[in-house]
């Protein structure tokens, strides 16, 4: 008699692979309106983010306007979608930068290795021990809060998350069957580098970096709370937190409101970088 072989671990998988593509959907689909609003704000919001109406101060939701007004009769909604694209956009530049310093970082570490690895590991070392709201802090003594703090404070921290990432996966590269043929054909390590191992963790690096993007919101808003981000008037999710704490009773949505923003801007990337990690790493395909 033939043994019959159980579907469970079949269904198993295919509830596994399901709720991988459900991350990155879900992922897409919060990051895609979150960038849509940031780009209307552009163009359009219910009314100017900075303009004062004193006599509809503290108007609830609904009352006056969607999402209501805060201390100085601003509009909630339109200061929270032009907040929107003064974060993403701080955070994407600031990833970006980051990312691509702290990648060129480690794909040299890797094939250079010896004492050039060694000194960008301790160089790592001496960043990770100063995070990004001390950096901000000590940038801020020097130039002044605004945009470009936030943006250097971020990016200073990411270069070691990136070259990190990128080391490892690079190391893992250099190994493969591919690397030594090129270097047995002559090639030199740049161009081993560039044509091997760089499309080969690039897959690895895009997933990370959309990670990476989730926290450099969060710490765009921190810095933004403590007074070190952009500057007024233009809106931020973190400023609007702080002026929010004196009106946490008469006015909890003036609170509520960014910190739901963030929580969801936050949420968004992580889903995306996991359904990402997910689709383009070969090893979670298998499985």
């Amino acid at each position: 008699m033939a043994p019959v072989i159980s579907s469970a671990p079949t269904s198993r998988r295919r509830a596994f692979k399901l709720s991988r593509r459900m991350n990155l959907i879900s992922g897409a689909v919060i990051i895609g309106m979150l960038i849509a609003v940031a780009l209307l704000s552009l163009v359009w919001t219910p009314l100017p983010p900075a303009k004062m109406q004193i006599v509809h101060k503290l108007q609830p939701p609904l009352a006056f306007g969607l999402l209501g007004t805060d201390q100085f009769g601003r509009d909630v909604l339109s200061m929270l979608m032009a907040g929107c694209w003064n974060s993403l956009s701080i955070a994407i530049t600031a990833v970006a930068i980051g990312g691509t310093l702290g990648s060129i970082a480690g794909i040299s570490a890797a094939a250079l290795r010896g004492p050039f690895e060694a000194l960008l590991m301790r160089i790592c070392d001496v960043i990770f021990a100063l995070p990004p709201i001390l950096s901000a802090m000590m940038l801020g003594a020097f130039l002044g809060p605004g945009r470009f703090t936030a943006i250097t404070a971020i990016a200073v921290f990411m270069i070691p998350v990136f070259a990190r990432v990128t080391l490892a996966a690079s190391l893992q590269a250099w190994s493969r069957d591919y690397v030594t043929a090129a270097r047995a054909i002559g090639n030199t390590r740049l161009s081993i580098s560039l044509r091997h191992v760089l499309p080969n963790i690039l897959s690895a690096i895009i997933a990370h970096g959309a990670i990476q993007l989730g926290l450099a919101i969060l710490t765009e808003a921190g810095l933004s709370f403590l007074g070190l981000g952009i500057a007024p008037p233009a809106p931020s999710w973190g400023r609007m937190l702080a002026d929010a704490q004196t009106y946490l009773g008469p006015a909890p949505w003036l609170a509520i409101l960014p910190g739901l923003a963030i929580a969801l801007a936050v949420f968004g990337f992580n889903m995306l970088g996991d359904g990402l990690r997910d689709l383009l790493d070969p090893r979670e395909a298998n499985r």
